[in-house]
């Protein structure tokens, strides 16, 4: 039987309890019924998705995601952060009241993202997807200047993949990988010419 991820559900297990009492860090994650990489990378990567234009953002939530990646094809099955940050938590209420307000979007979410075409989540596509879903997070913690939106899609919609074996989104994840080689190649062979022309001019 296929192993599904009900995030609401999921979420609201872990997030039950004495409203005073306080969910950790590590405790979440290790909740997260075998996801918790992915989960960890995909909130390090939001940020990523968004065109803020914060200075050295990308390698900033890049480099822990490459930590994470590290920890877990060691065989880690959960990650294991610094005990300062994984003891940290909120009060189990707070996270209780935030849950019933984001309901709606969450079921919204769960609609969109489903498990389907599971055989691009397995066996040997799933392991091409492991690489280049870590090809995409090394590209990200890289300081190439205008290159982190487009690793930063494809790391999104293959965290989704691989947390709900969603084929689609693995699909999704592939199309953005070659985009975002295509762009760094293009960066990488045009941009050092362009920066020379320019100091040319200058000078």
């Amino acid at each position: 039987m296929t192993d599904h991820f009900a995030l609401l559900d999921t979420l609201d297990e872990l997030f039950r309890g004495a409203r005073d009492s306080v969910l950790t860090l590590d405790d979440f994650l290790a909740g997260l019924r075998g996801r918790s990489y992915a989960f960890a990378i995909l909130a390090l990567n939001v940020p990523n998705s968004i065109p803020t234009g914060i200075p050295w953002l990308s390698t900033i939530t890049g480099v822990p995601m490459l930590i994470l990646l590290v920890q877990m094809f060691a065989g880690r099955a959960v990650p294991s952060l610094p005990r300062m940050i994984g003891r940290r938590g909120l009060p189990r209420g707070r996270l209780q009241d935030f849950l019933r307000r984001a309901q709606a979007p969450i079921r919204r979410l769960e609609r969109t993202v489903h498990a389907r075409h599971e055989w691009l989540v397995s066996g040997l596509p799933r392991r091409l997807l492991l690489v280049a879903w870590s090809a995409a997070i090394l590209i990200l913690a890289l300081p190439i200047p205008f290159d982190n939106l487009l690793p930063a899609w494809a790391i999104l919609f293959f965290c989704l993949a691989l947390i709900e074996r969603d084929g689609v989104m693995a699909m999704l994840g592939w199309i953005f990988t070659g985009l975002t080689a295509l762009w760094t190649l293009f960066l990488i062979v045009v941009g050092p010419y362009t920066v020379l022309h320019i100091l040319r001019n200058l000078f």
